[in-house]
């Protein structure tokens, strides 16, 4: 048998048996050289709401997002991971060290994966309230929830320069390590900027993804993007109890 039979053999065992067909094509099913990237929400972080700006901007992770890591690498555990990126900030580095110390493997942080900098312009020592007054406030949050884009906060980093900051880093990561399966710890923002631009959805947050979701995109080596999977929380979800958080 030639090589390239061998390779037909095992392309048709991917695909249960039979050549892949259009569906595989389309949607990167039982195809070689794909790169699988799993994109991945930290955990919960532990901060007060009502805390002062400089407090929003890098807390740890809670105690209970200590457990939704751990329920993460368990969930994991078998998967075979080629390479971890990270978000520098604590949340997503605590949860990636998590994930790295089960497969044996060095953490990259990239400082373009950490999440929108959404009034980073407010002056450290003021909560958010102090510094705009309610009545604004409440209209941004309006428009927020009726708009779902980033441009709607005054004094914070713009739509345009994150997901462009965002996407880049991702890119980057998948161009180093192609036909391979990649995990980048990071932000709900970060998540929705990508696999937002791989749909072409007109909102900056299209879903809300959930603390330590796993969300998968598949890439061709013809540079196709390809969403397969968004939001997948079953590890949090247990015998030992319901661990899910936003």
């Amino acid at each position: 048998m030639t090589e390239d039979q061998n390779e037909d053999e095992e392309q048709t065992q991917k695909s249960g048996g039979r050549p892949p067909g259009v569906f595989d094509e389309a949607f990167l099913t039982g195809v070689e050289g794909v790169t699988e990237v799993l994109l991945i929400r930290h955990a919960q972080q532990q901060w007060d709401p009502q805390g002062v700006a400089a407090d929003w901007v890098d807390p740890p992770l809670s105690d209970h997002g200590r457990q939704q890591a751990r329920l993460l690498v368990q969930a994991l555990s078998t998967l075979r991971i080629d390479a971890i990126f990270a978000s520098p900030l604590k949340r997503a580095v605590e949860t990636a060290e998590a994930v790295a110390a089960q497969h044996e493997l060095g953490i990259e942080y990239v400082k373009d994966l950490r999440e929108v900098e959404v009034f980073r312009d407010v002056p450290p020592d003021q909560t958010v309230r102090e510094f705009f007054g309610d009545d604004l406030l409440m209209a941004v949050r309006q428009r927020m929830i009726n708009e779902r884009n980033w441009d709607v906060y005054p004094h914070s980093e713009s739509s345009y320069d994150f997901k462009k900051r965002a996407i880049n880093a991702i890119e980057s990561a998948v161009a180093r390590n192609l036909g391979e399966r990649i995990a980048i710890v990071c932000h709900g923002g970060v998540i929705n900027a990508y696999t937002g631009h791989i749909i072409g959805t007109p909102y900056d947050m299209f879903f809300r993804p959930a603390h330590t979701s796993v969300n998968i995109v598949a890439v061709a080596t013809g540079g196709r993007r390809v969403l397969r999977l968004l939001n997948d929380i079953h590890h949090l979800q247990t015998a030992e109890g319901d661990f899910l958080t936003y």
